[in-house]
């Protein structure tokens, strides 16, 4: 059984800085992709930044300069860099992974973590 628990949550002002980590145990091979998506209260969880094995990241364009994708493939875990937070980006963060090669819509992936709260205050 595949398990992702993400850490680094938090409160931050408007501004400041967050570094979330997510790591991935169990019955895992290393995932093709990690990545993490949002969801914001009454909104739909949306997408935020993936990499892939290989080293490929995607970012939304609403984070694109702030926040940076990281990851450590012998640990399978991935890592976001948030700065500049402001609070539209206050959202549950959700980690994500897939063992397969090519999935890249958020419906597609396999396994989640419980998610993390991070609040950014004006």
């Amino acid at each position: 059984q595949v398990q992702l628990a993400e850490s680094g949550g938090g409160s931050v002002q408007a501004g400041g800085s967050l570094r979330l980590s997510c790591a991935a145990s169990g019955r895992t091979s290393s995932f093709y992709v990690m990545g993490w998506f949002r969801q914001a209260p009454g909104k739909e969880r949306e997408f935020v930044a993936t990499r892939t094995r290989g080293g490929l990241t995607y970012y939304a364009d609403s984070v694109k300069g702030r926040f940076t994708i990281s990851r450590d493939n012998a640990k399978n875990t991935v890592y976001l860099q948030m700065n500049s937070l402001n609070p539209e980006d206050t959202a549950v963060y959700y980690c994500a992974g897939d063992p397969r090669l090519g999935v890249t819509d958020k419906d597609e992936y396999l396994y989640w973590g419980r998610g993390t709260q991070v609040t950014v205050s004006s």
